[in-house]
Order: C-alpha cells, then structure tokens, then sequence
C-alpha cells in the first residue's frame, strides 16, 4: 500500500509540473486569445511562480498542525480549482489570478509530499522516497508538457490546463483511497517552524539550490533558439530536444536520489559538480546538433539529481521544522528558474550568444559548489564547539 501512496504523490508531481511550464509553449496563442501581447502573456508564468514563493512559506507555517493527509487533500483541491479558473478564466486579469491561486500549493505539496514519502518508506530510503515523488514532475516534462501542448495547439490553449484539472481529480481520488491517515506522523506548531528560518544551515542550503540550480534554468529557457540558431537544428526537432531534457532529468532524479542516500554531502557535491561540467562543455557542444542532444540530457540529469539531496538535506538541517523547510525549497527553486532566465536573457543582451547562457550556468554551478563548502565548514565547526 505504501507504494501506492506515494505513486498517489507522484501523479500529483505530475499535474504540477504539466502546468507549472506547459504555458511557455502557448504563449502565443494565450496573447492572441486575450488580445494582449506575447511579452505581457509572459506575466502570467511569473504569476505562477510568485504564487509558488509566497504560498510555500505561508500554508506550511499556518497549517503545521494540520494532519498531513488532509492538508495534501486541501492542498490538491485549491490546484485543481486554479487550474479550472484557468480553463474557465474570460480575461487577462482573470487568468493572472487564476495561475498565482495555482501556484499557491506547489512548494507546499512538494515540501509535505516528500515528508510523506520519507515516513512511509523508511530512514534508510529517504532520499529514494523524495526522489520517486519528484519523478512526477520530471515526467511530466517529458510526456505531460507535449501531451498539454498538443491538446493547447489544436483545441486551444484553455485545453491543456483542461488536462491538468483531469490530473488533479484522478490525484485526489488516489490520495483519498491509497494514502494512510499517518496518525503516527509528526506534527509541529507555526511557532516550530517558523524557528528553521534562525537555522544559518537552512538559508545556506536554500542558497545552494538559488545559486547552484540557476545554470540548468538559464539554459533551459532559451534552449529553442540555441538550438535552432547555434546548432543547427530544425524547428521541427525542437520538442524532441525538449524530451531528451526530460529524459535526462528523469535519469538524473533517481540516481540522485540513490546516490543522496548513501551520502547527502556528496550526492551534492557530485551532482553540482556535474552541473558545472556539462554547462561549460555544453558552449562547445552547442554547435552540433548531435552534441547538443546529448549535452541537453545530461544538463537534465546533472540539474535534476541536485534536487533530491537538497530537499533531503533541508529535512536534516531543520530539525523539528521539516515542512517549512522542505517546501522552501521549491520557492528557491523557483528563484533559480527566475535568476538563471535573467542572468541567461542578460549575458544574450550583451552580445556574447547563445551559448553564454551555459557559460554563465557554469559560473553559478561553481557558486553553489562555494555555498556548499561554506555550509559543511561550518557544519564541523559547530559539531567540534560541541564534542569541546
């Protein structure tokens, strides 16, 4: 049953992460539905992800004493009603609204998932157990996304989040009958967690996934025209491309979840590292198409291994105020996507090509690399304070 369970959480990753990227591929279509234009139907992406910071934060430290179940039910139903918004919304206005009340329970659910996941499977599968919850939302960037595209393209855009209500329901239905009622599971206060964010590790961890996790996004965001453009490629191969991302970052969510389990630190350390890596070898192999198809898989795979072992190592550092933590990560998570699209949009801006968004993904890899050093130095100095 306990598989079942967390299956259920999977195929709620799953819905959230359709919705959560399926609008950059209809943004022109939601421009001209709405009479607005492209740059300003971009707004209602960073609607999305402003409801993903502020709802993280606010609905794990309000609700703490919440029975888990019931606040993953809550929290499934708010996104299932967002996305339906969305469908049903008649402006532009609307439609803004809409998409920040479906961000609202992203960072939270993920946060709670992951907690869920981890009680029923184990201490010694921690990390595996997080890592199969966020496989959802990598599959969904390879079968989801296209799925909801397609659907978008050819019976409108309103269609795709159409899809991810279907997603939501089938969720809550699997949640009501498979997860347990976790009476065992612990449950804090507002107060409790509020306290992680005096922790120095949970900020440095959050700061690891800010800065470090940035590279993959500022490519990711204007992989199209690199690959169009720098490699060769023609338009029509682009979302093959975009599967072979999703690909990798499948691959790479497990195996970081297996390697977070033998050694949060150095799962860190060796994904971060292999982020870094692939972004700087990807400036050359960006000028192939073959070479950029299999540097795009492993940016995925080295990106996506990171997040199992920081949201692992988020649950250690926090103590007694787990939820808030956890869920903080997907709102830094989200910052990187921001920081690394700007950091990517501005090295563009200067001159310097298509290419120098991985130059620049590799820059802030070696950050992350230089905040993790910093949290484990200090790690040990407060450990040695103590055995002193």
């Amino acid at each position: 049953m306990r598989w079942l369970a967390v299956f259920a959480l999977a195929v709620g990753g799953f819905g959230i992460g359709t919705t959560e990227f399926v609008a950059m591929g209809l943004l022109p279509d939601i421009a001209t539905s709405l009479r607005v234009t492209e740059p300003i139907a971009g707004h209602v992406i960073s609607a999305y992800a402003l409801g993903v910071v502020v709802g993280a934060p606010v609905i794990a430290s309000l609700t703490a004493r919440m029975p888990r179940k019931t606040l993953l039910l809550g929290l499934i139903t708010v996104f299932t009603l967002g996305n339906l918004a969305s469908v049903l919304a008649p402006s532009y206005g609307t439609l803004m609204a809409a998409r920040f009340v479906s961000g609202i329970p992203h960072g939270a659910f993920f946060g709670v998932a992951a907690l869920v996941a981890a009680h029923l499977m184990g201490p010694k599968n921690r990390a595996k157990a997080v890592a199969h919850v966020m496989t959802g939302l990598t599959i969904a960037t390879v079968l989801g996304v296209p799925m909801a595209s397609f659907l978008g393209q050819h019976f409108g855009w309103r269609s795709a989040f159409g899809l991810v209500v279907v997603v939501g329901g089938l969720t809550l239905t699997a949640l009501w009958h498979w997860l347990p009622d976790l009476r065992s599971m612990h449950v804090t206060s507002p107060l409790t967690e509020l306290g992680a964010l005096r922790r120095p590790q949970v900020w440095l961890a959050l700061l690891i996934g800010m800065v470090g996790f940035g590279g993959m996004f500022a490519v990711y965001t204007y992989v199209a025209t690199t690959l169009t453009d720098v490699s060769g490629l023609s338009r029509g191969l682009v979302p093959v491309a975009l599967m072979v991302f999703g690909l990798g970052m499948v691959v790479g969510n497990l195996v970081g979840g297996r390697l977070a389990d033998v050694s949060v630190i150095l799962g860190l350390y060796g994904s971060i590292t292999s982020l870094g890596v692939v972004l700087a070898l990807f400036v050359w192999a960006a000028h192939n198409p073959w070479t950029a198809m299999g540097g795009l898989f492993l940016i995925g795979a080295s990106g996506s291994a990171i997040a199992p072992a920081l949201q692992t190592r988020l649950m250690d550092v926090a103590h007694g105020a787990q939820t808030l933590a956890a869920a903080l990560n997907h709102s830094a998570l989200n910052i990187a996507n921001a920081a690394g699209a700007w950091i990517g949009g501005l090295v563009i801006a200067a001159g310097y090509g298509y290419t120098a968004p991985a130059a620049s993904g590799a820059v802030l890899a070696a950050a992350g690399l230089v905040v993790l050093t910093i949290s484990v130095l200090l790690q040990r100095l407060t450990a040695g304070r103590r055995t002193s």
